[in-house]
């Protein structure tokens, strides 16, 4: 084993040269070992193997760089009440990381893995796998298309059957579906996919994946947009939009999974070990492993940018629709940025970027009010705002307690039309978005509202059309 592959599968850059000099002496011992298997091992549980003839030195150097400075928890300042005790304490888990230089909180924040949804983290020569999350640049995108505003305010099915049918035929939900139509095109497959390996070996899957959506609480919906000026470079009016929640899909998921095991790997034992901030395993940017996941992480950026463009593409297409004015944001991702008098990574999970003239989309719920934002550049947020109205019960908790009947017409009453959706989705999962928006007045200016009326998700337990 060479320098190259002790670092992919998580030796810290400290312990190379001890490695290869214990397994230089495995080698040449009476009893050979596998170091494909034995170091691994020592990753896991280093002081098991403190004894070890071959490979204490090791072992040794593997606790050695475990030995962190201990620093003190930075503190971190909350947008909105009633946060959930849970995404706190994540949190305050992520302020423990000698790493963490500045933090905030969102006011939809709700518990995640590692770093709560809503969460933003600021880290010095340091990124974290779930920091930005498994879906890697989860996104939202808005057009607003030329289609009569009336059809829509009808929303009657008979009138409004080319746009289920566009919203049907122009995308796939489910996860580890690939496209119906088959393979898509968007010049992001004409990228270098063999910049890591792990984006290599998953670039089939994107080009089977591309401009699909997902499940859980990704979406493609048709809704009623009212802009009470010219921000977006159209006249000040009413207008029909399609409005979609996706991201990476399969591809970025394996990204996420394959940095983060190396990741825990070369943690130090206080995280690695520790069942609640083993999902905050960093790796260092100065890294073979940390440069492969920022190239990997920014290329399933790109990729997930061009799954959107190929849903609005099909979807208009299929409905007859031209676009006039689009505005999309990343939240789920990671960028450089400068705070202060250094670069950082800046983390956003769960998180619409907000400095100052930045566009973005802040959905509701599938039967609530989506706002078109514009940031206001506050610092203290670190350029940050909800990127939703954030869940406030559990899937599961919400499929004990809810049921069809509950929801129905509540549907009607606000003319929503649900093609298809899970009851882990209804309104009442989420906070309350008005109250949401309300609380981060300093982080963003609202320029307009997008209101759902033709809704389509993953699930096959949605009402029944009557």
């Amino acid at each position: 084993m060479n320098a190259k592959k002790l670092l992919q599968i998580g030796v810290h850059p400290d312990c190379i040269k001890t490695a290869i000099q214990c397994i230089q002496a495995s080698a040449k011992g009476e009893v050979k070992e596998n170091p494909k298997k034995s170091i691994p091992l020592i990753l896991q549980a280093p002081e098991t193997f403190l004894a070890d003839p071959v490979w204490q030195p090791l072992a040794q150097a593997v606790l050695n760089c475990e030995k962190i400075e201990q620093v003190d928890p930075i503190g971190y300042l909350t947008w909105g009440d009633d946060l959930d005790a849970g995404a706190h304490k994540q949190m305050q888990n992520a302020c423990e990381l000698p790493i963490s230089r500045a933090a905030a909180l969102m006011p939809d924040a709700h518990v995640g893995y590692g770093l709560p949804i809503g969460g933003v983290l600021a880290c010095e020569d340091a990124v974290i796998p779930y920091g930005v999350g498994v879906d890697i640049a989860c996104r939202v995108k808005l057009t607003v298309t030329d289609l009569p505003f009336d059809l829509l305010a009808e929303n009657d099915s008979q009138k409004c059957a080319a746009l289920d049918r566009a919203l049907e035929y122009g995308t796939v939900f489910g996860a580890g579906r690939s496209h119906t139509s088959g393979p898509q095109y968007h010049e992001v497959l004409d990228e270098d996919w063999s910049v890591t390996a792990v984006t290599r070996r998953m670039k089939d899957r994107a080009v089977s994946q591309l401009g699909t959506s997902g499940s859980g609480n990704h979406f493609v919906e048709w809704g009623l947009v009212e802009l009470p000026d010219d921000s977006l470079g159209i006249p000040a009016g009413r207008y029909v939009g399609l409005l979609s929640h996706s991201g990476s899909r399969g591809s970025g998921a394996e990204v996420c999974r394959h940095y983060t095991t190396i990741a825990r790997q070369n943690a130090p034992a206080t995280i690695r070990k520790d069942s609640q901030k083993c999902h905050l395993a960093w790796l260092d940017m100065n890294s073979e492993a940390g440069q492969g996941y920022w190239a990997a992480m920014n290329l399933m950026g790109r990729y997930a940018s061009a799954n959107h463009a190929i849903i609005h593409r099909n979807v208009l297409q299929l409905a007859g629709a031209e676009a006039l004015a689009t505005v999309e944001n990343h939240h789920n991702f990671a960028w450089i940025e400068k705070h202060g008098d250094r670069e950082l990574y800046v983390h956003r999970k769960g998180a619409t970027p907000a400095g100052t003239g930045d566009l973005g989309i802040i959905p509701g719920n599938m039967a609530d009010a989506c706002y078109i934002v514009r940031g206001k550049g506050e610092l203290r947020s670190l350029n940050s705002a909800s990127h939703g109205a954030g869940r406030r019960m559990s899937r599961t908790a919400a499929k004990k307690e809810y049921r069809w009947r509950d929801w129905v017409d509540v549907l009607k009453e606000r003319r929503v039309r649900l093609l298809a959706g899970g009851i882990d989705e209804v309104p009442g999962v989420y906070k309350d978005i008005r109250e949401v928006m309300a609380a981060q007045t300093d982080l963003v200016e609202t320029l307009g509202q997008f209101t759902p009326r033709i809704v389509m998700m993953c699930g096959d337990d949605s009402p029944a059309e009557d």
